[in-house]
């Protein structure tokens, strides 16, 4: 290779960004890892790339801290779906694809109104958002006429050319001066090919620039037949199926900046505005830096601090009047003295009244609250508020495991509730800080082994029985909670390899298996979190809506602290349900009601019976690990 030639390579080695790519988020559809996406940019020598799931920002935390963790600039965004009759009209299935890129921290908040009003407001099938919402929240986002399913290319394809530049008119109208694009690919489809041509034309005679995309979904050229089954995954169809969504060409995956020079060496300006909007796009998140509580309401006069110092000294003073056992009261009020200084320092005075409110809430209205634990028990201070009913002091639980100066993290208790009542503890929350401001988390589930073996099996035509037989090679953890790898399941189990080596399907099921397992299989909901904030939740975070129309935050538990939310645990506990219906059936024939709170701790017929492993229905004590524990233990 000549000089000049190996001059022009080095070139286009950093001169392209990928600005319409899919990750793992893109559920069922997208199955680039963002570790390995970050490993294929550096080894291509790009230095910018973005990320544009379908109508959801739920990885921009992860893609943001991997590609600033190597030095690389991430780029924020979607692929939203806009409603051409309004995000309420529900009068027909049809939407648009747009791409919508975050250039600064206004785009970046607009990005999170629009992709949180698309599930609030205008989901029907998909989040969609309208030109109306476009035309108010446009500001700081750079948006592109995206692939075959945008507007422009729907119209073009069916014809009307005229009304395609009437489209691409209206959106240039509607965003900033050089924010919108005609996307172009090469994608060997012949369709695209026609669109293409069309928005060359557009493009010079409209004044509206070019930028060059991939729609990469995949990462390597290899992968585009694990990426087939995982459409067939998606859609409940199997390979062999003529009707059924396909790419019939491996080419959407993360292509080198040199592929992308040689495939758009006809508008190397396309190619060139992909840096120009990178170099546009610089958006920085605020991570573990903020905490965004509501603020509690305090009596006139008082500040959070003051009334936390004052409902803290009236509620120990409450405790010791009722304590059935002598103490030394000046350590008391020494111990929470203490605990108080280290809660208003680190500016959590509202967090603690904030629980302590929906509790002594909860209690009001009879709905069963556990007595308190996890760390959040070493706090004389939440004894003195109720929020727990464990003396810490004649315990020996030491406050510093549950707040630490020295370790500046958010405190977290652990409130269990009756399972069937929690949802009104709930409610009168939403009630107090507005239903706005309140919502669940969401939580990812993942393709692992077992299911992930029985989804490509059913994909590749194997009998439900057979697909079944061949998922239960995978062993079983060795403790509860683990989940045990393909790759460890062919290292253990010799059966598996043998149905491998015999039948050659099986391996390719095992195959398409391993390389699929890992990637995000649907959207649900934590079990216990809540999160409250000082503001609509989409002012903080986007949010997304359940199929049961439940509203949760797009970012899990880890992302959504990351960015300063705070989780509150509301956990449905059944144990505290059965042990409050078997109080109330065994008051009804009592003069004297039993009050499960005052029943001794130190009965040594219950230590007998942990002892003996007959624990089944006791609240953690009931799995096999914790069985055989307190067998060898034998607690006294």
């Amino acid at each position: 290779m000549g000089l000049r030639a190996r001059e022009q390579g080095t070139r286009n080695m950093s001169e392209f960004t990928h600005l319409h790519l899919h990750t793992t988020y893109s559920l069922l559809d997208g199955a680039i890892r963002i570790p390995k996406l970050v490993d294929r940019l550096a080894g291509a020598g790009m230095s910018a790339c973005a990320m544009t799931d379908h109508g959801n920002l739920f990885g921009a935390v992860e893609f943001y801290k991997a590609m600033k963790r190597n030095g690389m600039k991430p780029i924020i965004g979607c692929e939203g779906y806009v409603a051409p009759k309004g995000r309420k009209d529900r009068s027909k299935r049809l939407s648009y694809h747009m791409v919508f890129l975050a250039e600064n921290q206004t785009g970046y908040r607009n990005l999170m109104y629009l992709v949180s009003m698309g599930y609030k407001e205008g989901f029907y099938y998909n989040p969609r958002v309208d030109k109306e919402l476009l035309r108010k929240h446009s500001e700081g986002i750079i948006a592109t006429s995206a692939c075959l399913g945008g507007e422009l290319a729907q119209l073009i394809l069916a014809g009307r050319i005229d009304e395609a530049r009437e489209a691409a008119r209206e959106y240039k109208s509607i965003f900033a001066p050089g924010r919108y694009f005609l996307e172009i690919q090469e994608n060997k489809l012949p369709e695209q090919q026609r669109v293409n041509e069309v928005l060359l034309d557009f493009s010079k005679e409209l004044d509206i620039p070019l930028v060059a995309t991939n729609d990469s979904h995949y990462l390597q050229e290899e992968d585009a037949e694990a990426h087939d089954v995982l459409l067939c995954i998606q859609t409940r169809k199997k390979i062999t199926d003529e009707d059924r969504l396909k790419h019939p060409h491996s080419v959407y995956y993360v292509r080198t900046p040199e592929e992308i020079a040689q495939l758009f060496s006809y508008a190397p300006e396309a190619v060139a505005n992909t840096m120009r909007i990178a170099e546009m796009c610089n958006v920085e998140l605020s991570l573990n830096k903020d905490v965004y509580l509501p603020e509690f309401p305090v009596p006139s006069g008082e500040t959070v601090e003051s009334y936390l110092r004052k409902q803290a000294r009236e509620g120990l003073d409450a405790r010791l009047r009722d304590l059935p056992y002598r103490v030394d009261r000046e350590a008391y009020r020494k111990r929470l003295e203490r605990e108080l200084e280290v809660i208003v320092s680190m500016g959590f005075s509202g967090y603690f009244l904030i629980v302590a409110d929906f509790i002594q809430f909860a209690k009001r209205h009879q709905i069963p609250v556990g007595p308190g634990r996890g760390s959040g028990a070493g706090s004389l201070v939440a004894y003195a508020l109720r929020i727990t009913d464990l003396d810490p002091i004649r315990y020996n639980l030491i406050f510093e495991r549950f707040l630490n100066p020295e370790r500046v993290s958010m405190p977290d208790f652990d409130v269990d509730f009756c399972m069937y009542r929690r949802g009104e503890v709930i409610d009168y929350v939403k009630r107090k800080y507005g239903p706005d401001h309140v919502c669940g988390i969401i939580a990812m589930s993942t393709l692992k082994a077992k299911g992930v073996i029985r989804d490509v099996a059913r994909a590749m035509g194997f009998s439900v029985s057979e697909g079944d037989r061949i998922a239960r090679l995978i062993p079983e953890p060795k403790m509860q909670g683990q989940n045990v790898s393909i790759a460890q399941a062919l290292e253990e189990e010799p059966r598996l390899r043998e149905e491998m080596a015999r039948n050659p399907q099986v391996r390719k099921l095992i195959e398409y298996a391993q390389a699929l397992e890992g990637l995000n299989r649907h959207a649900g909901c934590h079990a216990a979190g809540i999160v409250i904030s000082d503001v609509p939740i989409w002012e903080r975070v986007p949010i997304y809506r359940m199929n049961d129309g439940t509203i949760v935050t797009q970012f899990d538990k880890n992302m959504a602290e990351e960015v300063g939310l705070v989780k509150f645990d509301f956990l449905g506990l059944t144990t505290l349900t059965i042990i409050d219906t078997a109080v109330r059936l065994i008051n009804r024939h009592r003069k004297e009601p039993i009050d499960i709170s005052k029943i001794p701790i130190d009965d040594p017929k219950v230590y007998e019976l942990i002892s003996s492993g007959d624990t089944d229905g006791i609240f953690q004590l009931e799995t096999s690990g914790l069985t055989d524990l307190m067998k060898k233990l034998k607690p006294s």
